[in-house]
């Protein structure tokens, strides 16, 4: 299961920390990452981390996010720096690869 905190509204430029609570699984065999989502296209993966804190980011977002991982308290991070109007959508976090069990998302709108 997975529960994804912390999206909001903001401006260009700011910041927004994403926050993703894991349970159900033994979460330091898994690969974890971030997606999003925009009305009408498919997900897309924005950040992934490997259990042993390898991470691969979107082209879009390199430099501006950084993903992180709690393995005591079974948590997933994304530090969302520079956000841009592009940035807007519903983000998620999931196994990599994704398994078919999804949380509600937050949403991160990004706009002047």
């Amino acid at each position: 299961q997975f529960v994804e905190s912390g999206g909001g509204s903001v401006q260009p430029g700011e910041s927004l920390r994403l926050s993703c609570t894991v349970s159900g699984i033994i979460f330091g065999d898994y690969s974890m990452a971030w997606y999003r989502q925009v009305p009408g296209k498919q997900r897309e993966l924005v950040a992934g981390i490997t259990n042993d804190g390898t991470t691969k980011y979107l082209d879009s977002v390199k430099d501006r996010f950084i993903i992180s991982r709690d393995d005591a308290k079974k948590m997933v991070y994304l530090q969302m720096n520079g956000l841009k109007p592009e940035d807007t959508a519903v983000y998620f976090c999931n196994l990599r690869p994704y398994s078919a069990s999804w949380g509600q998302g937050t949403q991160v709108t990004v706009s002047s």
